[in-house]
């Protein structure tokens, strides 16, 4: 999965190293000048992260920072703010203002990979290639695998689970977000993109494929509906999960 790190950086050779590291590093840098030319590529696209200078033409990094945390749509993208100041209370102002992180330049390109890693590992976890365990489930988005572990017999062999791509990726983001849950749109942009324009009940058709597939292990009630909000992944049971999956 290609994850595409936004950078609003204003000095071009600032710019070109950056994009030189991500690439080097296995992301995808989409680049803009200023706050201006970024609104415009994020409401074309969303990226997994923007890494924003504070000091720029027009209008600051801290105004985008803080209209990306305005809008419902952007305001979970992960930020970092890579600038020259310095002082406390610009780091405190830019981590008020909804940064996730503040870097500091000149900045070493490694530790700037790192911190970006870090960042989307703690708030994109399903982009991560990290092996997730939960509810007796092993999910491997690696090798696109996923294993149920047999409850009444741990020495037995883990059974694996055949998934359709989409079930795959619902599956993966919901145990990636564990005991939160998401309404229908939400799921609709994270797995499906905030640009494709699909019935909100198309979410419904898959949760429902992927349940039928987990029913053959027991482990269908690990997909909850929550009723008037969305679905979650939970190990815990709970006595009107049947009902309320009937429901959906």
């Amino acid at each position: 999965m290609s994850i595409t790190v936004l950078v609003v950086e204003d000095e071009p050779a600032i710019q070109e190293l950056i994009s030189y590291n991500l690439k080097k590093s296995g992301l995808t840098p989409v680049c803009a000048m200023d706050a201006e030319q970024a609104t415009v590529m994020v409401n074309n696209v969303l990226p997994d992260l923007v890494l924003l200078d504070w000091m720029l033409p027009k209008s600051s990094g801290i105004e985008f920072a803080r209209q990306l945390r305005r809008n419902t749509r952007t305001q979970s993208i992960p930020i970092i703010m890579l600038t020259a100041r310095i002082d406390l209370d610009d780091k405190v102002t830019g981590l008020e203002a909804g940064a996730d992180d503040y870097i500091t330049k000149p900045f070493s390109p490694r530790e700037l990979i790192a911190r970006i890693k870090a960042v989307l590992r703690r708030r994109v976890p399903e982009i991560s290639e990290e092996i997730i365990e939960a509810g007796g489930l092993r999910i491997d988005p690696t090798t696109h695998r996923v294993f149920a572990y047999h409850d009444d017999n741990a020495a037995a062999e883990p059974t694996e689970v055949k998934l359709g791509p989409t079930e795959f990726r619902l599956l993966h983001f919901l145990m990636a977000h564990k005991e939160r849950v998401y309404t229908r749109t939400q799921l609709l942009d994270r797995i499906w993109g905030d640009h494709v324009f699909i019935e909100d009940r198309t979410v419904d058709v898959h949760i429902r494929r992927l349940r039928k597939v987990l029913e053959k292990i027991g482990k269908d009630y690990l997909v909850q509906t929550v009723r008037g909000t969305g679905y979650r992944f939970s190990s815990d049971y709970e006595t009107d999960s049947g009902e309320q999956q009937q429901q959906s």
